[in-house]
């Protein structure tokens, strides 16, 4: 990435736009940041973070910035594999967000994690069958948890949520 770019104002944009990245290991559980701070906080979530779009950062560099600066893992680009894409119409009643999920396409082994805890949480390895016991976001629990068990290695979906409604309603676009 050049970091001499032009950086922008994007205060004013509609839309935050977001990575999630799931890492698994060798024995099905996934890497979950139990959250301190918003959104979210004290639910628990892949690591993942904003896309520094005011830099031109694509959402594949963000998600290799973030896996390292959350777990100190650097992983190649080859490792990381964008499986699913999120639309969420005015979550909680605040900001739209565009969410890219990614998977490592290896397992990780625990002890490749430098700390388990920094200023955003605390890092957990939780059996895959344990996240819906978490406390996690409401469109997590209901809508995207089901397309990421359905669609890791391998597959791909896109789904539109729109929170704006009581209850909210989900369209998934893209499924194979």
């Amino acid at each position: 990435m050049n970091l001499h770019a032009p950086q922008y104002d994007t205060a004013s944009l509609p839309y935050k736009v977001a990575v999630l990245c799931y890492l698994w290991d060798a024995d099905g559980r996934i890497l979950m940041l139990h959250r301190k701070k918003v959104p979210n906080i004290d639910m628990y979530s892949p690591v993942g973070g904003k896309v520094e779009i005011s830099r031109g950062e694509s959402p594949h560099e963000c998600a290799a910035r973030e896996v390292e600066e959350e777990t100190g893992l650097r992983l190649r680009v080859e490792d990381m594999r964008l499986f699913g894409m999120v639309s969420e119409r005015a979550y909680q009643g605040e900001m739209h967000w565009l969410i890219f999920l990614f998977e490592c396409t290896r397992h990780v082994r625990p002890d490749e994690i430098a700390h388990s805890e920094f200023d955003e949480g605390r890092l957990e390895w939780i059996p895959e069958a344990d996240v819906e016991k978490l406390p996690i976001p409401v469109t997590d629990r209901e809508i995207m948890w089901r397309q990421v068990q359905k669609h890791r290695n391998g597959g791909f979906f896109s789904v539109d949520i729109d929170c704006s409604t009581t209850p909210m309603t989900h369209v998934v676009r893209e499924s194979r």
